[in-house]
């Protein structure tokens, strides 16, 4: 699986982190357009449905409308100016949440060429615990892995042994 591709190790993990909590019988809405990760849930058997591509920070009509079990967002809310919206707009009872981790050596990214691709928040664990909580869910699984690249430099030796990704299981309390 996309093993020559610079997100195995991520995908592999997120994956299996899915895989642990949630069935291919769960219908799955998935926060964000279409995606690599969306297309393997897919292949794996998942029935899954992304947004449309609308600002999730003032439409949640995708959300509302979706009767999917399960909702999943893999590093998109690091994107939104306020998530908690979103959050609290779900309906199903089960959320499969990651998030890129504030890392002290590498500072937040910022696309130049496109106005989406940037991060208006990057969480450590404990904010990401504390807006879910304050959103309505309870944390019931989390995890932290790290995504090495093969860069040479201070900072990709870091990334060797640094958590970079944080995932979390959650229900609707």
């Amino acid at each position: 699986m996309y093993e020559n591709n610079f997100p195995s190790k991520r995908f592999k993990h997120t994956l299996q982190f899915l895989e642990k909590h949630i069935t291919t019988e769960h219908s799955i809405l998935d926060l964000g357009v279409e995606n690599p990760f969306s297309k393997i849930m897919t292949e794996k058997g998942y029935a899954v449905e992304n947004t449309k591509g609308e600002d999730l920070d003032l439409n949640f009509s995708s959300v509302l409308n979706s009767n999917a079990q399960v909702v999943t967002a893999f590093e998109i809310f690091e994107h939104l100016i306020a998530p908690f919206n979103v959050l609290r707009e779900i309906k199903a009872n089960k959320l499969v949440a990651s998030i890129p981790m504030r890392l002290w050596f590498s500072p937040a990214y910022q696309s130049k060429t496109d106005k989406w691709d940037r991060h208006y928040h990057e969480f450590e664990d404990w904010q990401f615990d504390w807006l879910l909580e304050k959103a309505g869910w309870k944390i019931i699984d989390r995890e932290k892995f790290t995504n090495p690249t093969k860069k040479i430099g201070v900072r990709p030796l870091l990334r060797k042994f640094t958590p970079r990704y944080y995932i979390v299981y959650a229900e609707k309390i």
